[in-house]
């Protein structure tokens, strides 16, 4: 969440279409694709990774991202937005629907991109040039991305990375650990919601403290541990700050989680410019579904707050009652590079952080070696009962 400074909370009046004030880039068809001219040779700019630049990929021609002066990423008010979107669907206005498909034409060679879905920027499939398609054009309105995490881990440190993390797959296959995760790596910007909330709590349950007794006599002679209850209370309040939400459907919802955490203190306003190059997909997770996500993990958490407040060995939770107040937003763009690859004709997803470079995803198993280290581990726990069981 921003400082005090930055905490203004945003009421917006309207959906507004984005791209009016950006800087530096040139426009195709209505607004509705965006480029970047090199000023040496006039080719397409791209977004540097190691240089957190724009760059040329031909002359080397180099030209800093511009922000404007004017430009922050501020909180938004929830309700205040559910508010308008609902008024948009009430009143039959299409940019309430995600848009199925979306023709564009390349600036650099004429040729025609079609965005299918969700899907906003990417490169020209005739002459490699990136181009993109404004988030929000006149006939699709979307709610305004607050901010965006620029890569830092660049392609080779993401094959690197993956390269680590497939040998250090203990179950898997000897040819997949020979053979590596084959594919092309794309980076992707996936969109993201963030929720703060002031959550104001009650709770009722029991508090359980072990106690140990001794029971039986001669060889029956045994200690047992058993329970004592008390009622258990109260009440508090917890602030939750920047609870994140995948806004982008039919990803594994685990391995994506798994990603995290990501420095969100080098979110930057934002900025067509870091954009450039890589693709991206607007949310087709709503607003108001991404607030119940989010609730859910809020609620994980407070149920974890109230075990610790209930103390003792064990608990007992009766009832919670949660009130969110203060609810804001933002939308995100966070970057990821995305690996498709097949072992044995059969299709993995694997995803790295392009920020830190955790590495999550999907990987064959080899069952023989999980059924041998199954048998070790039955066998090795033979023998210890046998050893124990003499010695008594």
């Amino acid at each position: 969440m921003p400082n005090e400074s930055d905490s203004e909370i945003v009421a917006v009046e309207d959906i507004e279409v984005l791209g009016k004030t950006d800087v530096a880039g040139q426009t195709a068809d209505e607004g509705k694709a965006r480029i970047f001219p090199c000023e040496g040779c006039g080719a397409d700019l791209e977004f540097n990774i190691g240089q957190q630049r724009l760059k040329c990929p031909f002359c080397g021609y180099e030209k800093e991202i511009e922000i404007r002066e004017d430009a922050e990423i501020r909180e938004q008010d929830f309700h205040v937005m559910l508010e308008r979107v609902l008024k948009q669907r009430e009143a039959g206005d299409p940019g309430a629907e995600v848009e199925e498909a979306n023709e564009v034409r390349c600036e650099s060679c004429g040729g025609t991109v079609v965005f299918q879905g969700t899907l906003t920027s990417s490169e020209c499939p005739y002459c490699g040039s990136p181009i993109q398609r404004e988030h929000v054009h006149s006939y699709t309105r979307r709610i305004p991305v607050d901010g965006v995490l620029p890569f830092f881990v660049d392609h080779k440190q993401a094959k690197s990375r993956l390269s680590a993390w497939v040998k250090s797959r203990w179950f898997a296959p000897n040819e997949f650990l020979k053979r590596g995760a084959e594919g092309k790596f794309n980076g992707v910007y996936l969109p993201y919601w963030t929720f703060d909330s002031m959550t104001f709590n009650v709770y009722e349950g029991q508090r359980g403290d072990n106690y140990t007794v001794t029971v039986g006599t001669g060889k029956n002679r045994r200690t047992e541990t058993r329970t004592r209850w008390r009622p258990a209370s109260g009440k508090f309040q917890r602030f939750f700050d920047d609870v994140l939400v995948i806004a982008s459907a039919g990803l594994p919802r685990d391995y994506i989680i798994s990603l995290e955490p990501w420095p969100l203190g080098k979110l930057m306003p934002f900025n067509q410019q870091v954009l450039a190059g890589h693709l991206a997909r607007t949310y087709d997770v709503e607003l108001d579904a991404g607030f119940q996500e989010g609730k859910r993990r809020i609620d994980e958490a407070i149920e974890s707050d109230v075990r610790s407040r209930i103390g003792g060995d064990k608990q007992r939770i009766h009832k919670i009652d949660s009130r969110y107040d203060a609810i804001t937003f933002k939308h995100l763009l966070l970057p990821v590079w995305l690996l498709t690859y097949r072992f044995h004709d059969k299709p993995y997803r694997v995803f790295v952080n392009a920020c830190t470079g955790e590495v999550q995803g999907e990987r064959p198993y080899s069952w023989v070696k999980i059924l041998f280290a199954v048998l070790g581990g039955m066998l090795a726990a033979g023998v210890m009962f046998a050893i124990f069981g003499a010695a008594q």
